[in-house]
């Protein structure tokens, strides 16, 4: 879908900020690029979701919105690193400056948006309504937890 959707988008922002180019170009700059960066790019969406599937007991609401939004939190928490590209890229000179760049910003805030809305469906399509669920976790009204759930039973002889 981000694939598919990315040539679209840089149009819709008027941005020449690629996904792609970014990871493919980082490792070669052979013309395999555009396939070696998918494929990290891929790589990249699978930690995430991985990530992601261990965070989700503890993440409160439904799953397309826990999902969105912390995928805006990786995108917005990594986008302080465009500096370093900026500067430090081994194609920086062919690539879009990033730093700054509010049409780069809002089309990869786009694409973390979509990834999350597409990764909260396939949640709740996979897991039931009731694994879908944050725990319980039992708290008291001063936030240290309830002093039932600390005790423990002794047998005594």
């Amino acid at each position: 879908m981000w694939a598919a959707q990315q040539p679209a988008d840089k149009r819709l922002f008027g941005t020449r900020y690629d996904d792609t180019e970014l990871l493919g170009k980082l490792v070669t700059r052979d013309p395999a690029w555009p396939a070696v960066g998918a494929g990290m790019h891929v790589a990249n969406g699978a930690a995430f979701g991985a990530v992601y599937s261990a965070l989700r007991p503890l993440l409160p609401g439904p799953p397309v919105a826990r999902a969105v939004t912390l995928a805006l939190v990786e995108n917005f928490g990594s986008w302080g690193a465009v500096s370093l590209v900026d500067r430090f890229h081994p194609a920086r000179k062919e690539l879009e400056p990033l730093s700054g760049n509010v049409r780069a910003l809002a089309a990869a805030t786009w694409r973390h948006a979509l990834f999350g809305v597409l990764l909260g469906v396939i949640e709740r399509r996979l897991n039931p309504a009731e694994e879908a669920e944050p725990l319980e976790v039992p708290v008291s009204s001063n936030g240290h937890g309830s002093i039932e759930h600390a005790a423990v039973s002794v047998e005594h002889d």
